[in-house]
């Protein structure tokens, strides 16, 4: 059993505490304007046992260490001493299963001689570090999708490329709006009208045998999750997929579209907007990638063990009973 959530380790500030201990002022300053960046990494119980293996770990902190040079945020750890601390963290709390880590790193708190008000120089920085159990909650059978009617912010008001904790309060809207109308999810439309992404999620689209998803100029994060489905498609169905402006009309009239995400992993869309996708159950692709990524994201393909970095539960680690507590 995990440490209940006000017992979990995390890290805070610099060091390892318990939750209940990792307190912040009423003044933070990422609270009151949005300014931090964050990541969502997975680590998954290895397929032979004794080990947890954490995906794409070194890609997930370099594209944090990017976010963070785009909101000025000063970022002490290097990405190896971060993977470290997350290796450090999920054996503090015995996360031997499927386990999901969020680096977050803030604004603080306005330096000295720094004039009150909204702005990224002479604020300091925080970083805390958080893990806790998280299975498989993507729905095998395929969930239902709304059109939102929120645009993605576009690249030149608030770039989606970076993580801002900020910017996902667009995000919120558009699954408000879906969840209420009884979707389960929601596709948002970039500024020109063209599918962009899905609340925490890419899109692929699968028309006559190809694969499509936005490209980059559609004000969408580039997934890790989505290189690795393009990888997977390429090496299982030799297909390339074209990474292209996808008109909303397309949802509607594809053979299958699925999400790709760290959170939902690869999830079947079998009805958008009232439509049925295809005949309304998972397509052949969707099951294929699915399938094959399972087998990577827990070390059972060789082909692409590189995706993954062990945490080393069985290391011999430093004494916790002199840990801070």
């Amino acid at each position: 059993m995990s440490p209940a959530p006000q017992d979990r380790w995390v890290f805070h500030r610099g060091e390892f505490v318990r939750a209940s201990r990792a307190g912040l002022g009423p003044g933070t300053q990422a609270l009151h304007y949005g300014t931090g960046v964050f990541e969502g990494i997975r680590a998954y119980a290895a397929h032979d046992g004794g080990d947890s293996l954490l995906f794409k770990a070194r890609e997930h902190y370099t594209r944090l260490h990017a976010s963070c040079r785009l909101l000025r945020l000063n970022l002490p750890h290097t990405v190896d001493e971060l993977i470290d601390i997350t290796r450090e963290l999920i054996r503090r709390n015995d996360l031997t299963g499927d386990t999901y880590i969020r680096p977050l790193v803030y604004k603080l708190a306005l330096e000295p001689g720094t004039p009150f008000g909204v702005r990224l120089s002479g604020v300091s920085t925080a970083v805390t570090v958080l893990a806790l159990p998280m299975g498989d909650y993507s729905r095998a059978e395929g969930i239902r999708c709304g059109i939102s009617s929120w645009r993605r912010v576009p690249d030149s008001a608030l770039p989606a490329r970076a993580k801002i904790t900020g910017a996902y309060a667009n995000n919120a809207l558009a699954v408000d709006e879906a969840t209420a109308a009884g979707y389960d999810e929601a596709i948002l439309l970039d500024q020109r009208g063209a599918v962009a992404e899905a609340s925490t999620a890419n899109v692929f689209v699968v028309h006559a045998g190809k694969v499509a998803t936005p490209g980059p100029d559609a004000d969408i994060l580039p997934g890790l999750t989505r290189a690795a489905v393009i990888r997977i498609l390429a090496d299982e169905a030799a297909l390339t997929v074209a990474e292209r402006t996808v008109q909303r009309s397309e949802l509607l009239t594809a053979d299958e579209v699925f999400l790709t995400g760290t959170g939902c992993q690869i999830v079947p869309v079998v009805e958008i907007d009232g439509r049925p996708v295809g005949d309304g159950t998972p397509g052949p692709l969707t099951t294929l990638v699915r399938e094959v990524y399972q087998r990577a994201v827990r070390g059972a393909d060789p082909r692409y063990r590189h995706w993954n970095t062990p945490v080393g539960l069985t290391d011999p680690t430093t004494d916790r009973s002199s840990a801070p507590a």
